[in-house]
């Protein structure tokens, strides 16, 4: 071919290129648009831009962005988010960038992006705002319960996303109340300016209970023992009361560790939860749980010994602390309790961060475990400082104060848990932490009191009705930390069908800033009698008292009483000697009691003893002289882990100096002092008239077991066996018609107490077995009473 005419091909091949890249090129940046992706949480951080290639000859330049759309939002705000700007090429990989930044913002429900000439025109579609959130149909849970669990609030971003995360959290809150038939269905409300109300349409459903819980490979205990272990139960009519008969995966999770610990503590140290399974009918409305278990062998304790490393602590003092028998089945509960009772004891000889640790050494083949208690190497420390913290209302020194341990003293475990529970014991408190940690150096420590302080101030509004005083009403206003300072004030009104009265009290329980508790009693009250003894009785009066602590068990406090005594409305018909008493009398009485205590809870004592020596003179001023002695006693035992036996007694005498003794000074004795018998039903009686006297020497005393009665723990019902026998005799005074045996009573009952959500209940029934003809009994004995 002639050299011209390549020449000339060449330069029209150019020619169209150019004319090509000028007319086609530009439209090669396709339009870009999307279906709305998911979106995620609103405040995304503009993305960081993605550099635009470089501009090659013949590429088309933004030259000017044009957002449109926008009403709440600014343009520049779209534009920050953008990865191109003004003067970049259109650039494929750096706008879809930006689309995919001002999704993930959730700003917006739609976004296009597409080129007009040299333009990059966003179009956006802002999420409404939501005006409002209501829940529709949701009977069981209470709105306030669902605002709080819900993420959307008012004035937030609407976003399909968020909503469907909240549809998730509501369902799980009906599964977690036992509703897993519950459905949620939200609906958009659409209003003016872009703003929308969510409502949650909800469907409850029945309650999806638990029909069956089975056991898989358990071959020692049965399927019924297990049951009783695990806090998950099975469907009932009686636990309506109670919501462990719904499942909870929270709670299946912790009847894991139940079960563990119930094998632990009988000797299956090889035990463990293969599997627990939850699985729902077909119809949504019952659960059936499978438990598979591998049990292991049994084994029981070997030999026990205590080694120490700590230099002055001798581990064989220490091997009475351990209280395990050889042959016994291996409890780990009882070898904890053995861990801290060695703790203990030798953190009261100043060593704070002992570690004691159990070495097992398991023979298999004889199914036996022998137990080292290895004592590791500590320093003996001393208390640096004591940091108090959570008390905003009460002062330092009233904490302070309930410590047997002060800086600078030699660290005793045993005082620093007396400490915790005086601190406990006074009621100031919902949460009492006490702790010790390091110090600045490894021979100090520091105790760390951590309190959450709970209201201290009452106003009780109380009803009701006992054999005894039969309706009762009561009113009551009480601060028992008064200022912060630990001081108790009560006022307290009491209208009851047999006993009405008004008392007034004040307690500073470190009176003149020492361990000495003082305060003082003011009182009216008003007996009446006229059942018993055909008269009433009212008493005006107050007492000054003092107590104080002469060490951990003994206790002594006095008191000085005055008070106006009238008995007053006797019957026509009335004792003689009832008659002859009528009128005013004052009292003038000094007094003091004695008690020793040694239970282990004064709140719900379980184990151990209580016994008090009252002694009262009266003469110091007054018309009335005499003596008084009294002494009382309780003793409780743990019989099993759910039976109480507890035995109490009362002796009492009364003698006057150089006067009778007068009938509202004498002991009476009935009702709830031995029941089987009505109040004052037993004693001196004039038999012509019928009316009880009273006596001057008292002796009773009580036996009565505590047992459960099958039914679920949680409804707080108890049976009772009990026997009361006494005798109450000797009176200043003699007559044809009056009679005193002095012989011993008795009677024999059962009993059912339950703690109801309206108040404790106590119901007796009891049959005298051994009695007098002349004595007043019953076989019925009821008592309720609750405060709000």
């Amino acid at each position: 071919m002639p050299l011209r005419r390549q020449f000339l091909i060449a330069v029209f091949i150019a020619a169209a290129l150019a004319v090509f890249s000028a007319f086609v090129g530009p439209q090669a940046l396709a339009q870009v648009q999307t279906i709305i992706p998911p979106q995620p949480a609103t405040g995304a951080e503009p993305s960081q831009r993605v550099t635009p290639q470089p501009v090659r000859p013949g590429t088309p330049v933004i030259e000017e962005i044009v957002v449109q759309g926008t009403q709440r939002i600014e343009a520049e705000t779209v534009l920050s988010y953008l990865s191109v700007k003004e003067g970049d090429p259109f650039d494929a990989s750096a706008i879809n960038q930006s689309l995919k930044t001002l999704f993930s913002t959730g700003l917006f429900a739609d976004v296009t992006m597409r080129q007009e000439r040299n333009a990059l025109v966003i179009r956006i579609v802002e999420n409404p705002i939501i005006n409002r959130i209501a829940f529709e149909g949701n009977k069981r849970i209470k709105d306030e319960a669902l605002e709080a669990e819900v993420q959307l609030r008012p004035r937030v971003v609407y976003t399909r996303t968020r909503v469907q995360s909240d549809v998730r959290r509501i369902l799980d809150v009906y599964r977690r109340s036992g509703r897993f038939a519950a459905t949620v269905e939200p609906k958009v409300i659409q209003l003016e300016q872009n703003r929308v109300d969510l409502v949650f349409e909800i469907s409850e459903g029945p309650i999806t209970d638990i029909e069956k819980i089975s056991f898989i490979g358990n071959k020692y205990f049965s399927d019924s023992d297990l049951r009783s272990v695990v806090a998950t139960k099975e469907s009932a009519w009686y636990r309506f009361l109670s919501s462990a008969d719904t499942y909870d995966p929270d709670r299946l999770t912790f009847d894991r560790e139940l079960l563990r610990r119930h094998y632990l503590a009988n000797g299956f140290v090889d035990f463990r939860v293969v599997s627990a399974v939850a699985e729902l009918s077909e119809d949504r409305e019952s659960f059936f749980i499978t438990i598979t278990v591998e049990e292991g062998e049994r084994f029981t304790f070997g030999t026990f010994d205590v080694v120490s490393q700590i230099v002055d602590v001798d581990a064989e003092p220490l091997k009475q602390f351990i209280e395990l028998e050889t042959g016994d089945y291996y409890d780990a509960d009882a070898v904890d309790d053995a861990i801290l009772r060695l703790t203990d004891a030798v953190g009261e000889q100043g060593y704070a961060f002992v570690d004691v640790r159990p070495l097992a050494d398991r023979d298999r083949e004889n199914r036996v475990i022998d137990l080292t208690f290895q004592i590791g190497e500590a320093p003996k420390v001393y208390v640096e400082r004591i940091d108090i913290r959570g008390n905003v209302r009460t002062l330092d020194r009233v904490i302070r104060r309930e410590f047997q341990l002060v800086e600078g003293d030699a660290f005793n475990s045993t005082r620093l848990r007396r400490s915790r529970d005086r601190l406990r014991g006074l009621g100031f408190f919902s949460n009492v932490d006490v702790n010790n940690v390091p110090g600045s150096t490894p021979d100090k420590t520091v105790i760390e009191v951590d309190v959450a302080e709970q209201s201290t101030g009452e106003i009780t509004l109380g009803a009701g009705f006992s054999t005894t005083t039969g309706a009762l009403g009561e009113i009551g206003i009480r601060e028992r930390n008064l200022l912060g300072k630990g001081q108790d004030l009560n006022l307290r009104l009491i209208i009851a069908q047999e006993e009405s009265g008004l008392d007034l009290s004040f307690t500073e329980p470190y009176f003149l800033d020492k361990e000495l508790s003082g305060g003082f009693d003011l009182f009216h009250r008003v007996r009446d009698n006229q059942d018993e003894s055909s008269f009433d009785l009212q008493e005006t009066g107050g007492a000054l008292r003092m107590g104080y602590d002469i060490n951990d068990d003994w206790r002594q406090s006095v008191f000085y009483r005055l008070s106006r005594q009238d008995i007053q409305d006797v019957d026509a018909d009335a004792s003689r000697i009832i008659r002859e008493q009528e009128g005013v009398s004052t009292r003038s009485i000094i007094g003091q009691t004695l008690t020793f205590d040694k239970r282990n809870s004064r709140v719900d004592p379980t184990d151990g003893y209580i016994l008090s020596f009252g002694t009262d003179f009266a003469g110091l001023g007054g018309d009335v002289t005499f003596g008084r002695t009294t002494l009382e006693g309780k003793y409780f035992h743990q019989v099993t882990d759910d039976v109480l036996a507890t035995v109490s007694g009362e002796l009492g005498y009364i003698v006057g100096i150089g006067d009778d003794v007068r009938i509202n000074d004498r002991f009476f004795l009935g009702g709830d002092s031995l029941r089987g018998f009505e109040s004052a039903g037993v004693g001196p009686r004039d038999l012509a008239t019928e009316d009880a006297l009273g006596g001057q020497q008292l002796a009773r005393g009580s036996v009565e077991v505590l047992f459960p009665l099958g039914l679920p723990e949680e409804f707080g019902i108890k049976g009772a066996v009990f026997s009361d026998f006494g005798t109450l005799t000797e009176i200043d005074d003699t007559g044809n018609t009056l009679i005193d045996t002095g012989s011993l009573r008795a009677s024999v009952g059962v009993g059912v107490n339950w703690v109801s959500p309206f108040g404790p209940i106590r119901v007796d029934f009891s049959q005298a077995v051994v009695k007098e003809d002349h004595d007043e009994t019953e076989f019925f004995r009821f008592s309720f009473g609750t405060r709000f």
